[in-house]
């Protein structure tokens, strides 16, 4: 088996926690509480920031011009079209630019950007590629499932925020670093498996953040 099926494999639960969360069931029902999503989106918002760091060091460490190509392929459809998505939702929210450049991170957001840019500044190109793969697989994942499932809730942000995280990009960084990943001859087994284990750890946390609530203390 592949060295990234056993990366997955290796969570064990956590990976169907993580794709079949309530928040992920209740967005494709459309029965999500939009006071929820909103949390959720606005916190992924300043998520956004730290992934950008995460795939721009992954541009530099590239071991070829292939893997840079896919990372800033992505990297660019992310800052063009994710990040407008983000905006144009939060007009719909009623929250101004200065709303938006005012909002501050929760305690899971603020620990899980502080080790990406942990592995993103002192990792290696594997490592980046593995955080990178824990962060994004899931996501198309849940996504797939809800779309095959035939899953089209009413709410618009719901519908899109689905159809952003199945596409083509989605497939396409997946299957690269899946690739880079599978194909390395250098690749420290036990430590890609510590970088994904705690990076899905992360992706569970963060679905819980906003579904069971998460506030600062004081």
């Amino acid at each position: 088996m592949a060295l990234s099926d056993d990366l997955r494999v290796e969570v064990g639960p956590l990976w169907d926690q993580t794709v079949r969360h309530p928040f992920v069931l209740e967005l494709g029902d459309g029965t999500l509480p939009e006071n929820v999503f909103r949390v959720y989106f606005e916190q992924d918002y300043l998520f956004l920031k730290d992934w950008m760091q995460l795939l721009g060091l992954g541009v530099a460490k590239s071991p070829d011009f292939d893997s840079a190509r896919s990372i800033c392929a992505f990297l660019n459809g992310g800052l063009i079209g994710e990040e407008a998505l983000f905006r144009q939702v939060f007009r719909d929210m009623g929250l101004s630019d200065e709303d938006v450049d005012a909002l501050q991170p929760l305690p899971t957001t603020l620990a899980y950007g502080a080790y990406l840019k942990s592995i993103a500044f002192g990792g290696s190109y594997l490592e980046i590629a593995t955080a990178l793969l824990a962060i994004e697989w899931p996501y198309l994942q849940w996504a797939q499932d809800l779309n095959a499932a035939g899953k089209k809730p009413d709410n618009p942000h719901y519908q899109a925020w689905i159809d952003i995280h199945d596409s083509e990009a989605m497939r396409d960084i997946v299957a690269a670093m899946r690739k880079d990943i599978d194909e390395s001859v250098e690749a420290d087994r036990e430590r890609l498996m510590e970088v994904f284990h705690r990076s899905m750890r992360y992706e569970y946390m963060f679905w819980e953040m906003p579904y069971r609530g998460e506030a600062w203390p004081g």
